[in-house]
Protein backbone atom coordinates (compact mmCIF):
# COMPACT_ATOMS: atom_id res chain seq x y z
CA UNK A 1 0.00 0.00 0.00
CA UNK A 2 1.07 3.51 -0.70
CA UNK A 3 -0.20 6.76 0.64
CA UNK A 4 -2.38 7.15 -2.40
CA UNK A 5 -4.07 3.78 -1.84
CA UNK A 6 -7.14 4.11 0.37
CA UNK A 7 -7.30 1.96 3.48
CA UNK A 8 -10.17 -0.56 3.27
CA UNK A 9 -13.00 -0.26 5.78
CA UNK A 10 -12.85 -3.94 6.72
CA UNK A 11 -10.23 -6.64 6.61
CA UNK A 12 -11.13 -10.31 6.64
CA UNK A 13 -8.75 -12.70 8.29
CA UNK A 14 -9.23 -16.46 8.00
CA UNK A 15 -7.73 -18.60 10.77
CA UNK A 16 -8.19 -22.35 10.37
CA UNK A 17 -9.20 -24.00 13.65
CA UNK A 18 -12.04 -25.97 15.13
CA UNK A 19 -13.64 -25.95 18.55
CA UNK A 20 -13.60 -29.22 20.51
CA UNK A 21 -14.97 -30.04 23.95
CA UNK A 22 -12.52 -31.47 26.48
CA UNK A 23 -13.56 -32.20 30.02
CA UNK A 24 -16.57 -29.92 29.85
CA UNK A 25 -14.68 -26.93 28.45
CA UNK A 26 -14.17 -25.78 24.89
CA UNK A 27 -10.73 -25.54 23.33
CA UNK A 28 -9.45 -24.43 19.95
CA UNK A 29 -7.77 -27.18 17.97
CA UNK A 30 -5.29 -26.00 15.37
CA UNK A 31 -4.78 -27.82 12.05
CA UNK A 32 -2.05 -30.46 11.72
CA UNK A 33 1.39 -28.91 11.59
CA UNK A 34 0.38 -25.71 13.36
CA UNK A 35 2.18 -24.94 16.59
CA UNK A 36 -0.21 -24.24 19.42
CA UNK A 37 1.18 -22.47 22.47
CA UNK A 38 0.70 -24.55 25.62
CA UNK A 39 -0.58 -23.12 28.85
CA UNK A 40 0.04 -24.73 32.20
CA UNK A 41 -2.77 -27.04 33.33
CA UNK A 42 -4.12 -25.17 36.36
CA UNK A 43 -5.40 -28.36 38.03
CA UNK A 44 -1.97 -29.99 37.78
CA UNK A 45 -0.17 -26.86 38.98
CA UNK A 46 -2.54 -26.51 41.93
CA UNK A 47 -2.08 -30.18 42.89
CA UNK A 48 1.72 -29.80 42.75
CA UNK A 49 1.58 -26.68 44.90
CA UNK A 50 -0.61 -28.43 47.46
CA UNK A 51 1.64 -31.50 47.50
CA UNK A 52 4.80 -29.52 48.20
CA UNK A 53 3.02 -27.33 50.77
CA UNK A 54 1.68 -30.37 52.61
CA UNK A 55 5.09 -32.05 52.48
CA UNK A 56 6.69 -28.95 54.00
CA UNK A 57 4.04 -28.87 56.76
CA UNK A 58 4.67 -32.53 57.61
CA UNK A 59 8.46 -32.23 57.51
CA UNK A 60 8.45 -29.12 59.69
CA UNK A 61 6.61 -30.99 62.44
CA UNK A 62 3.60 -28.69 62.24
CA UNK A 63 1.51 -31.85 61.80
CA UNK A 64 2.54 -35.27 63.06
CA UNK A 65 0.54 -37.44 60.66
CA UNK A 66 -1.12 -37.30 57.27
CA UNK A 67 -4.45 -38.05 58.95
CA UNK A 68 -4.07 -35.03 61.22
CA UNK A 69 -3.20 -32.74 58.31
CA UNK A 70 -6.00 -34.15 56.14
CA UNK A 71 -8.52 -33.49 58.91
CA UNK A 72 -7.29 -29.90 59.20
CA UNK A 73 -7.53 -29.43 55.41
CA UNK A 74 -10.97 -31.07 55.32
CA UNK A 75 -10.07 -33.78 52.82
CA UNK A 76 -9.76 -37.56 52.88
CA UNK A 77 -6.37 -38.92 53.98
CA UNK A 78 -6.32 -41.26 50.97
CA UNK A 79 -6.62 -38.29 48.57
CA UNK A 80 -3.91 -36.42 50.44
CA UNK A 81 -1.64 -39.45 50.15
CA UNK A 82 -2.18 -39.61 46.38
CA UNK A 83 -1.44 -35.90 45.99
CA UNK A 84 1.64 -36.11 48.24
CA UNK A 85 3.09 -38.70 45.85
CA UNK A 86 3.49 -35.86 43.33
CA UNK A 87 6.49 -34.70 45.36
CA UNK A 88 8.26 -37.86 44.12
CA UNK A 89 8.01 -36.85 40.45
CA UNK A 90 11.26 -36.24 38.56
CA UNK A 91 12.25 -32.55 38.67
CA UNK A 92 12.13 -32.22 34.88
CA UNK A 93 8.57 -33.59 34.81
CA UNK A 94 7.53 -31.08 37.50
CA UNK A 95 9.17 -28.28 35.51
CA UNK A 96 7.43 -29.38 32.30
CA UNK A 97 4.06 -29.33 34.09
CA UNK A 98 4.71 -25.86 35.51
CA UNK A 99 5.78 -24.59 32.06
CA UNK A 100 2.78 -26.20 30.33
CA UNK A 101 5.08 -28.41 28.26
CA UNK A 102 3.89 -31.79 29.53
CA UNK A 103 2.51 -34.27 27.03
CA UNK A 104 -1.21 -34.29 26.21
CA UNK A 105 -1.65 -37.55 28.16
CA UNK A 106 -0.39 -35.99 31.38
CA UNK A 107 -3.55 -35.13 33.28
CA UNK A 108 -4.31 -34.78 36.97
CA UNK A 109 -6.21 -38.07 36.99
CA UNK A 110 -3.27 -39.84 35.37
CA UNK A 111 -0.56 -38.45 37.66
CA UNK A 112 -2.63 -39.33 40.73
CA UNK A 113 -2.50 -42.99 39.69
CA UNK A 114 0.39 -45.00 41.15
CA UNK A 115 3.65 -44.37 39.29
CA UNK A 116 7.20 -45.70 39.60
CA UNK A 117 9.51 -44.00 42.07
CA UNK A 118 12.49 -44.21 39.70
CA UNK A 119 12.74 -41.03 37.65
CA UNK A 120 13.80 -42.77 34.45
CA UNK A 121 10.74 -45.05 34.60
CA UNK A 122 8.55 -41.97 35.19
CA UNK A 123 9.99 -40.29 32.10
CA UNK A 124 9.21 -43.36 30.02
CA UNK A 125 5.65 -43.55 31.39
CA UNK A 126 4.97 -39.82 30.88
CA UNK A 127 6.09 -39.95 27.25
CA UNK A 128 3.44 -42.53 26.31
Amino acid sequence: MTRATPIPDTVTLHVPFRVVKRGGRKEMQMPDGAVQPRRPDSALVKALARAFRWKRMLESGEFATIAELAEREGIAPSYMTRVLRLTLLAPDIVEAILDGKQGPGVTLARVLEPFPVEWEAQRFRQSI
